[in-house]
């Protein structure tokens, strides 16, 4: 079974759980991020190659946010997850909270200052090879709970960053970017997508760092 496909029952399995309202504790961040040595690797194994397809994409390609469980979709269940103390209403809008941001180190206590981000963005995913995926593949990719691709990030951050790789953009947060990259290379990776050289060469200053 290929890691798209796997993608879709880790992330059937994610939706199953069950419906609470209020969200784990102590900042938790994304499942299966990888350890240095892992990510290491992982990127040697990614296929480098410029990117294609760029003036096809179109964002409702990638359908989101779908409803998770109950009146909850991605988006909620992200914040829910990530923050604490959320407390949300029968719509599963957070009404209180703090969500602290990885990329510049802020928090926040109104889920409005909140955007989730693609670590790898759609726009960059669509690029380097989701243009051959079908729809619910790209949906699956687009909702992913199960792995490091969905963040609760300061919003004006996450639109600095829009479709931007590692060579175009970074964290400001230079303690974060270990994480970033182990995290943008698992995405890659699961998902069978490649890499150009100046974004292997930037994940691989990143990984420096660690």
């Amino acid at each position: 079974m290929s890691r798209v496909l796997k993608a879709l029952a880790a992330t059937a399995a994610a939706l199953a759980m069950s419906f609470t309202l209020t969200a784990t504790p102590a900042h938790a961040t994304p499942p299966n991020i990888p350890s240095y040595s892992t990510a290491v690797s992982r990127l040697a194994a990614l296929t480098v190659t410029a990117e294609s397809h760029g003036s096809t994409y179109n964002r409702d390609l990638f359908p989101h946010w779908i409803t998770i469980t109950g009146a909850c979709n991605t988006r909620e269940q992200v914040l829910k997850r990530d923050g604490v103390g959320v407390v949300v209403n029968s719509s599963c809008a957070a009404t209180s909270g703090s969500w602290y941001s990885p990329y510049d180190g802020a928090t926040w206590t109104a889920a409005s200052d909140v955007d989730i981000d693609h670590m790898v963005p759609l726009a960059e995913a669509w690029a380097s090879g989701a243009w051959a995926w079908t729809t619910a593949q790209r949906q699956t990719y687009a909702n992913d709970l199960g792995g490091p691709e969905l963040w609760a990030v300061t919003d004006n951050v996450n639109q600095s960053k829009g479709d931007k790789d590692p060579a175009e953009w970074q964290p400001s947060l230079s303690s974060f970017r270990c994480t970033y990259a182990r995290a943008w290379i698992q995405v890659k990776w699961y998902y069978s997508l490649t890499v150009d050289s100046a974004e292997k060469s930037a994940l691989n200053g990143m990984l420096a760092t660690c």
